[in-house]
This record gives structure tokens, C-alpha cells and sequence, in this order.
């Protein structure tokens, strides 16, 4: 009997361990499509990036042009983007690691397609050269393709 017990809970506590993982992972993809999800709205041109996490707080920078340099108040916070620029030529926003879009083997870059509307979490991202993407852009432009690397 004593070994049918420990058996049970055994397959209870794994049973549970797959369980629960699976609930925590679904409650933070719900957080996260709140968050930028609240600030989508209809498509007006422009690109966001925040300095937080899931599109939290007001943005770093929100604007239609292109910005070579987001200025050094700005550098190296955006932790997450958001496309929400025509569709059409010039819909793909390209963000630089270097400003005045710097382009090169050490120079990276990664694309937010209008499709994909926005990265929550530019933790889990690389930009082309293989660095982080998170906390390490200082430009963007309008692209219509060219992209070595999209953020997801």
C-alpha cells in the first residue's frame, strides 16, 4: 500500500508541475498583449518605443519620421516598440544600435514589420550583429524591406 501511495503523489506532483507552468506562461502572454495591446489603436503612422516592459508608462519616443539619433536622453532604454505605420511602401520600421543608421558587421539592426504591430519584451530579441536588442537602439527609419533581423 505504502509503495502505491508514494507512486500517486509522485504522478500527482508531476501532473501538477506541468500544469502549472503552463497556466503562469498563459497569465504573462495575457499581461503582455494587455499592455501594448491597450495602447494599440488604429494605424496613425507612427512609431512607439518604451523604456518598461509590455508597452508600460508613456513612450521614450512617438513619432511618423525618421530619427537617425533619439538623442542621448534617449539611447539605450527602449525595451519595447511598436509599428503602428501605414501599410504599404515604408511600413517597416528599422531600428539601428548605432544612430545616424549605421549599417555594418558590428552595426545592428532588427525590423518591426506593421504586421507584427509591436515587441513587449525586447529582452528575448537580437538585433543582426547578435547583440541584445533590449536597452540598445538609438535610431530608427522607415524601410520597405532590407531587414537581416525581425523582432518578434
Amino acid at each position: 500500500m505504502r509503495k502505491f501511495t508514494v507512486t500517486a503523489a509522485l504522478l500527482g506532483l508531476t501532473a501538477l508541475g506541468v500544469v502549472v507552468p503552463t497556466a503562469t506562461s498563459q497569465a504573462a502572454d495575457s499581461a503582455a498583449a494587455a499592455g501594448c495591446g491597450d495602447k494599440w489603436g488604429s494605424r496613425n503612422g507612427y512609431m512607439y518605443a518604451w523604456d518598461a516592459y509590455h508597452c508600460a508608462g508613456d513612450p521614450l519616443i512617438a513619432t511618423p519620421n525618421t530619427v537617425g539619433d533619439w538623442g542621448t536622453a534617449n539611447w539605450d532604454k527602449a525595451s519595447s516598440v511598436m509599428n503602428r505605420g501605414y501599410t504599404g511602401s515604408l511600413s517597416i520600421v528599422k531600428f539601428y544600435e548605432w544612430q545616424g543608421h549605421a549599417e555594418g558587421p558590428n552595426e545592428g539592426h532588427a525590423c518591426l514589420l506593421p504586421g507584427e504591430a509591436w515587441a513587449d519584451d525586447l529582452s528575448d530579441n537580437s538585433l543582426s550583429d547578435g547583440s541584445r536588442a533590449d536597452n540598445n537602439i538609438r535610431g530608427h527609419k522607415w524601410v520597405s524591406g532590407g531587414c537581416a533581423t525581425n523582432l518578434t
